[in-house]
């Protein structure tokens, strides 16, 4: 039985490690998602090897109560599952400052401020292969100092769509 399952993993290994992937050495675009409030990002990858990559987003947030710029780096570990199709994950983190402006008994109030955080990501992309482009579904936990809503945990699934060059 233990040769059995030895065999398996030993197998697995080989099956991830054999298939050939291609991620972009770099990729502009945008991911589109609640992002804890905030809004879009502008989303650009840089590729450092053949699995590897930074992810550098900038979103922001501008409506009438809260108005808000944030930043995240994940380093990024990408794995091929079939032709253009790659999962990924990371960890990262980032910075964030807000402005929120709120009503409490017809009385109008500012509170601003700026937190620091820690953020992880997994999702999904597929690559095409006739046009230089790559969308992506993916998930972050983020946990940090402190939200304009005073929660310290915040949870995005975006969408991204990224021009590959």
């Amino acid at each position: 039985m233990k040769r059995i399952i030895l065999s398996a993993i030993m197998l697995l290994g080989l099956a991830f490690t054999a298939q050939s992937q291609e991620i972009a050495k770099n990729a502009l675009g945008l991911r589109l998602g609640d992002n804890n409030g905030f809004g879009g990002e502008v989303s650009y990858q840089r590729g450092l090897s053949k699995n590897n990559r930074l992810e550098f987003d900038l979103g922001w947030r501008n409506s009438s109560d809260v108005d808000a710029i944030k930043g995240v780096v994940l380093y990024q570990w990408v794995w091929n599952i079939d032709g253009g199709f790659n999962w990924y994950a990371g960890v990262g983190g980032g910075i964030a400052a807000w402005d929120h402006d709120y009503y409490n008994n017809n009385l109008k109030y500012n509170d601003s401020g700026t937190y620091v955080f820690a953020a992880g990501d997994i999702g999904i992309e597929y690559g095409f292969k006739e046009v230089p482009i790559l969308i992506s579904l993916d998930a972050r936990p983020e946990i940090g100092s402190g939200y304009y809503d005073d929660d310290n945990f915040g949870f995005d699934v975006g969408l991204g769509i990224k021009f590959k060059f």
